[in-house]
């Protein structure tokens, strides 16, 4: 590497949809100005927040509009669409991967690949079992059932040989830290998510209604939110949207409100106002890390979840929240209960969110950077 100031690429898996993984890559962008963002698919009609971005897209993007919209059925033409990428200016590149945004080629022996991982890919290692069993495809969930065990070892394979060629890993918290030593036999550094905490203010005086917000996907376990709320008779403000939306509309109770914006998502306005005044947060999902507990407690709310995998690491008291062992809905209502009987101080959740600020975050991935461009210098 020259002495110049190198030159850095960002690369992510998709852009898609506003969720966890896209919130770290807009702070990559913060932290690095200039730097352009490789991803293999570009949804610009629900990300605003990257209209004023350099984002460049792989040959996926050429698909058919309505093709694009299926895009995780083609994992190898994805992982074959990133490693197509010209990156061969770039001194130095950063990954924020959970899927293949790793699976870039490298094209200079100089060159250096750090990988942000928020977990070796799921669908492939740790979760392979939970997915075969609930892919999260509806109608097509017996396909893809089927074609799991054809296509999983394959993957698997593409998977070791693109980790191999990564300099640093980077965990996003210490259970995904685990994964990567697990299944790809490398140690990590753990930097936890970018979380814009000061976009929330916590009311002192708070309502009578529980929120739960994110993908509305199979793993994340809204079903279990949903069903106690409404076995208890209890508000629930439930935000965002995914494959299992229209089943959870339809095994809701009365006391339940479903809430997203005209694209479908969650709006960023009316969660803000919800859950600065929520009673509580409640989430069910084995999480890598889970910005969107950060983003409760940063709002005010008590958090009942999981306690398992990334939240150990944000719930550490019942100062904060309550956890429960099972993925169950009698261990659900069982959590609420607790909840219902102790204080919580808005200010002292906030305090813990700030331990896991935006700030934070991008000061530490600068130092890391520039760790590397003074060794290679």
């Amino acid at each position: 590497m020259t002495a110049q100031k190198p030159k850095i690429a960002i690369v992510c898996d998709f852009l898609t949809v506003m969720g966890g993984a896209e919130t770290v890559v807009h702070a990559l962008a913060e932290a690095f100005p200039g730097a352009p963002i490789y991803t293999a698919i570009y949804n610009k009609d629900k990300m605003p927040a990257f209209h004023q971005l350099d984002v460049r897209t792989s040959r996926l993007q050429k698909l058919p509009k309505k093709l694009r919209g299926y895009y995780k059925l083609f994992p190898t033409m994805a992982i074959k669409a990133m490693r197509k990428l010209d990156l061969s200016e770039f001194d130095i590149i950063i990954a924020s991967t959970y899927l293949h945004g790793h699976q870039i080629t490298k094209t200079r022996p100089d060159q250096t690949l750090i990988a942000y991982c928020h977990t070796p890919p799921r669908y492939y290692w740790s979760h392979y079992d939970e997915y075969r069993k609930d892919p999260g495809y509806g109608k097509l969930n017996p396909a893809i059932r089927a074609l799991m065990p054809l296509m999983v070892p394959r993957q698997r394979k593409l998977d070791l040989q693109a980790a191999r060629k990564v300099d640093l890993f980077i965990a996003n918290s210490s259970a995904t830290a685990k994964r990567i030593e697990k299944y790809y036999g490398r140690k990590s550094i753990v930097v936890y998510p970018s979380v814009d905490t000061g976009r929330f203010s916590p009311a002192r005086k708070r309502g009578d209604y529980y929120v739960t917000m994110g993908r509305q996907l199979p793993y994340k376990r809204y079903d279990l939110a949903v069903e106690a709320c409404t076995r208890l008779n209890l508000p629930l403000k439930v935000f965002g949207n995914g494959p299992m939306h229209d089943k959870l509309v339809k095994t809701a109770g009365a006391t339940i409100e479903f809430l997203t914006d005209r694209y479908g998502n969650a709006s960023d306005a009316e969660l803000e106002k919800a859950i600065n005044s929520a009673k509580g947060f409640i989430y069910a999902a084995e999480e890598d890390f889970g910005i969107v507990t950060v983003e409760a407690l940063a709002a005010g709310a008590p958090v009942i979840a999981y306690g398992k995998a990334g939240t150990l690491e944000i719930v550490d008291s019942e100062e904060v929240g309550v956890l429960f062992r099972h993925q169950t809905v009698e261990d659900v209502i069982g959590a609420i209960k607790r909840a219902e009987k102790l204080k919580f101080f808005p200010s002292k959740l906030q305090r813990t969110a700030k331990r896991f600020d935006r700030g934070l975050f991008i000061t530490k991935m600068r130092k890391i950077v520039s760790g590397y461009v003074t060794k290679s210098s």
